[in-house]
């Protein structure tokens, strides 16, 4: 089966005319004219985003998702195929909803109608993996409610496959193949999809989320209707808001456009630094904003998880960058393992000075974050950094809160919007506060703890019998006899003192 997805997925290039990119460089642009001749019978009359835009969508939800990524990142790609890239953010070809209401119906065993009050058969957003209808539910409530496409993880089990076997050539044939870890990277995204592919598993992320922002001012967060969620089907809480690519129509409707920026870049670090547990599919087509400026999260299907040493290494790295302190983000790099031990921090430190001192103190217009991280490759790989695979979602998603920074406002400065959160999230992990906050956590594992020494010492000093308590009663023997001479030692002070007191009374006396 994968010579046959690997054959269709020639045959899409080919046909869509996907050469014009493969080939550009001036090398093999010469090609261009040969296969033009030897495929006169095509039609590539479209734009070249358009067909671009055809070609993804033909070949399924890894490379729809891929499209979806790029059509962020503005400051990479020409505008005509950012633009037509969009689309697929929302606006993926629907699956029949004959075939919507028969999954809806086998999923429920129960006629439709017995299931909801009523059901808008036409989809109102469809996407690469599901697409979603409106609902009105038995008591009333408004409800969206989203559809597995019929047969999607059979195609995303061959794209997949095939991917592991590019890992596995690129690791063996390219000489950085293994710094980059590209079998693991294919791990961790097969390991997200297939998280996507269960629905349930998307209504838990969602209702995690909405937990870590119950409090807070910023974020809005749909119910979920577990009565009614199943792993092929979700039903949640229909939200009302503006999609956030509509820039004109939000600043219309009187919407701070600078201030939803900088909302947006610490909602993103609060996920990532103080919950470890963020949205990673954050492009346009998941984001709106309500009507008080709020911002709203859809499609939970891909969620990045970071442990506490993640969290802590990333926190040291993001405060030594904004105060370009580029000595201990080299020292960061060693300590957390990342760059090899014998690096020299002194190397690294002036590398990554001549990568990121350009971009300070600019907006993010004036950034080309292509060159940038070009430029951070090209330094990871003369020193030797390997790939962290369990950060891979998270430069993902920086790539996507990027985007939407550039379109929301160009003139947003990210290091001076984030420092100060970053700061103050320091402050609150490390000293007085942070050992009082681990106090606290840790309060419940030591009250119970506790009592269970004693039985924890004895099971401890019968667990390997007789030869362990030789041992023990050879160390309290030991441990006596150094008592004993403590002891003597003492009583000699002790001794020795008095009689200095009594020779000065008596001196004084006489």
């Amino acid at each position: 089966m994968r010579i046959f997805r690997l054959i269709k997925i020639i045959f899409v290039v080919l046909h869509f005319g996907l050469d014009e990119f493969l080939l550009a460089h001036d090398n093999t642009r010469w090609l261009r004219t040969p296969l033009n001749f030897l495929l006169f019978f095509r039609n590539v009359k479209q734009p070249r985003a358009t067909r671009l835009r055809l070609a993804l969508e033909n070949l399924g939800p890894i490379f729809v998702k891929f499209g979806q990524m790029l059509s962020t990142r503005r400051d990479l790609i020409p505008t005509d195929i950012a633009d037509e890239l969009a689309k697929l953010q929302d606006q993926v070809p629907p699956f029949p909803s004959s075939q919507a209401i028969d999954l809806l119906e086998a999923a429920y065993n129960k006629p439709l109608r017995e299931v909801f009050q009523s059901f808008e058969e036409t989809p109102v957003a469809s996407a690469s993996v599901a697409q979603v209808h409106f609902a009105v539910l038995p008591d009333g409530r408004h409800a969206a409610v989203k559809i597995l496409r019929p047969g999607i993880s059979k195609i995303i089990a061959h794209d997949i496959a095939l991917l592991k076997v590019a890992a596995e050539l690129v690791e063996k044939l390219w000489a950085d193949g293994r710094r980059l870890k590209p079998c693991e990277v294919v791990g961790e995204f097969e390991k997200y999809l297939a998280d996507e592919l269960d629905l349930t598993r998307e209504a838990a992320n969602a209702s995690q989320l909405k937990r870590n922002f119950v409090d807070a001012k910023l974020l809005l967060v749909p119910e979920m209707y577990w009565n009614f969620c199943t792993t092929e089907v979700m039903v949640m809480e229909r939200m009302y808001g503006m999609p956030i690519s509509q820039v004109d129509a939000l600043r219309g409707a009187g919407v701070d456009i600078p201030k939803l920026a900088a909302n947006g870049v610490e909602i993103f670090y609060t996920q990532v630094f103080r919950d470890g547990f963020f949205h990673a599919d954050m492009h346009p087509g998941n984001v709106q904003v309500a009507a008080d400026g709020r911002y709203i999260a859809l499609d939970f299907g891909i969620m990045g998880t970071l442990t506490d040493s993640d969290k802590h290494y990333l926190a040291q790295n993001f405060i030594a960058f904004f105060r370009r302190d580029y000595k201990r983000v080299a020292e960061v790099h060693i300590e957390s393992g990342w760059a090899p031990k014998e690096t020299r921090a002194d190397e690294l430190e002036a590398a990554i000075r001549a990568v990121c001192e350009p971009i300070f103190d600019k907006p993010l217009r004036e950034v080309s974050f292509g060159r940038v991280l070009l430029r951070l490759f090209q330094t990871s790989r003369r020193f030797g950094i390997e790939i962290q695979p369990q950060l891979v979602l998270l430069q993902k998603t920086l790539l996507n809160i990027e985007g939407l920074g550039l379109q929301l406002d160009p003139e947003l400065d990210l290091w001076k919007t984030a420092k100060p959160w970053l700061e103050r999230w320091i402050s609150e992990q490390v000293g007085w506060r942070g050992l009082l906050k681990t106090l606290r956590q840790e309060a419940p594992h030591y009250a119970t703890l506790l009592p269970q020494l004693p039985r924890l010492l004895h099971q401890s000093l019968t667990k390997n019998g007789n030869l362990q308590r030789d041992v023990v009663l050879q160390k309290v023997l030991a441990q006596q006899k150094r008592n004993q001479i403590l002891l003597g030692v003492v009583i000699m002070l002790l001794l020795c003192l008095l009689a200095w007191e009594a020779l000065i009374f008596l001196g004084n006396r006489y």
